[in-house]
């Protein structure tokens, strides 16, 4: 096994697919991206060019491939190969040693006694290992209200024992969870049964490998694949919509897993009832399971699942103002919250500045413009005076008190935060005060918000009415 970023006379297939995905990937993403973080992705050719390995020599920058192209690289080698089957990609120090890919466990490896309600392989049957993302683990899933039932569901799901329900529909928006809640579930499975077969695919992988069955001639081998798993997840069903050849196959195969007493999770984007295109007895016996659904994030989950991964980050300092921002203003996907703190915090390493919340504003730009609330510096000032008892034209006057100036320096903070306005227009409508007023302000709350805490619950209580 070598790693391969050329082509030759003698080169390997795989190795000019990824000479060619390498190619479209330089005109896609731009030459600065990737130059960053792409070139030094490097590829690890075993025997089998069905499962893709890519390296890379650091974690922090395999975890930013994974975040924001792990999609894209499997699509990229599918056109050029439509035999792939899966991108894995790991971390590996250019200096260490060649790594071989690991053979499937032997045929007579024994069947654990902790097992009994998994078969075992048939004679000469490889144990399935589907490819996993080792983040997505229960440990590392945030929980609240809003997800609690989907969480505790998963987990009945994975755990030993006969099966107390199959299947189980997860349901909820993109990004919200739903394929971390399958990986983890697939990972604990695999802890308890290590023997067992199972698959986590997409339902769009189903549709085409079904189809490249069929084009083989070789359906019999593809069923025999799915209807033999211990635990079968498959994701995003809405994408086989309309897809009637590959319906028919889906029902057939969740029949045979129902009916043989296995573990079978679905997720999609909605309810069964609410899918359009997927036959009526697909979603029938969809829903003779269990159905959950994992409703949009709160703020105050966003902000634990922000504070976790900055936990996981012993060399990175983000302030709560910046955490704080990410969490009220990107609130359509958790996947996209967890972009935004790897997009800040990979620019301040790249740059060498240090993160507070101007540098997260611009570093983040159109990401939080797209977000950006209809919140008006009027407005901001209304609440500022309500909830202070203020006047108006307390916040425009040129007087100093504490009592006027603190809730001057609040509604300057939550201008700047909440709307698009320049520092010298948010001055303008502070009495015509300077830029580096506002800058003074923004900065002085941001420090009081650490350590006065009835600025920082009063700034809580406003972003919140400002949000409602």
């Amino acid at each position: 096994m070598t790693h391969l970023d050329g082509m030759d006379d003698g080169i390997s297939e795989l190795a000019r697919a990824w000479a060619r995905v390498r190619a479209n990937l330089r005109r896609s993403a731009g030459t600065r991206v990737f130059d960053q973080w792409l070139a030094p992705i490097a590829l690890a050719e075993g025997d089998d060019a069905t499962d893709v390995r890519l390296t890379l020599p650091s974690a922090f920058a395999t975890n930013w491939v994974k975040s924001h192209y792990a999609d894209r690289l499997l699509h990229e080698f599918r056109a050029v190969l439509p035999g792939v089957r899966s991108v894995a990609i790991d971390t590996v120090a250019r200096a260490a040693a060649p790594v071989v890919l690991a053979a499937p466990a032997p045929a007579s490896a024994p069947v654990p006694a902790a097992a009994p309600t998994v078969a075992a392989p048939s004679s000469g049957a490889a144990v399935d290992r589907p490819s996993l993302d080792a983040r997505l683990t229960f440990d590392r899933f945030v929980v609240d209200a809003s997800n609690m039932v989907a969480l505790n569901a998963a987990q009945a799901l994975a755990a030993p024992g006969p099966v107390r329900f199959s299947p189980l529909f997860l349901h909820g928006g993109t990004g919200q969870g739903k394929t971390h809640l399958m990986n983890a579930i697939a990972h604990r499975f695999l802890a308890d049964h290590p023997q067992a077969r199972v698959m986590l695919m997409s339902a769009e992988r189903f549709m085409f490998e079904f189809v490249a069955a069929m084009r083989a001639r070789d359906t019999f081998a593809f069923k025999a694949k799915l209807r033999g798993c211990d635990l079968l997840l498959i994701d995003d069903l809405q994408f086989i919509a309309g897809k009637d050849v590959t319906q028919d196959e889906f029902f057939h195969t969740v029949n045979e897993i129902m009916a043989a007493g296995k573990r079978l999770v679905i997720a999609a984007d909605r309810a069964p009832q609410a899918l359009d295109g997927i036959e009526a007895r697909i979603l029938n016996r969809l829903g003779s399971g269990l159905v959950v659904d994992i409703r949009p994030s709160s703020p105050e989950l966003r902000r634990t699942v922000l504070a976790r991964r900055v936990a996981e980050m012993p060399d990175v300092r983000v302030p709560a103002a910046v955490l704080d921002l990410l969490a009220e203003r990107i609130t359509s996907s958790i996947r996209e919250l967890e972009g935004a703190l790897t997009r800040v915090t990979a620019y301040a390493m790249l740059t060498g500045q240090t993160i507070d919340l101007d540098f997260a504003t611009q570093t983040l730009g159109d990401m939080l413009r797209g977000h950006q609330r209809r919140v008006t510096i009027d407005q901001i000032q209304k609440l500022v005076c309500e909830h202070f008892e203020l006047k108006p034209l307390d916040l425009l006057s040129a007087r100093r008190a504490r009592a006027i100036a603190r809730p001057r320096q609040i509604a300057m903070y939550l201008a700047k935060r909440l709307t698009t306005r320049s520092l010298p227009e948010i001055g303008r409508k502070f009495g015509g005060r300077d830029h580096s007023t506002v800058i003074h302000a923004v900065r002085r709350i941001e420090e009081l918000r650490d350590s006065d805490r009835e600025v920082d619950q009063a700034v809580h209580v406003l972003l919140g009415q400002l949000d409602a």
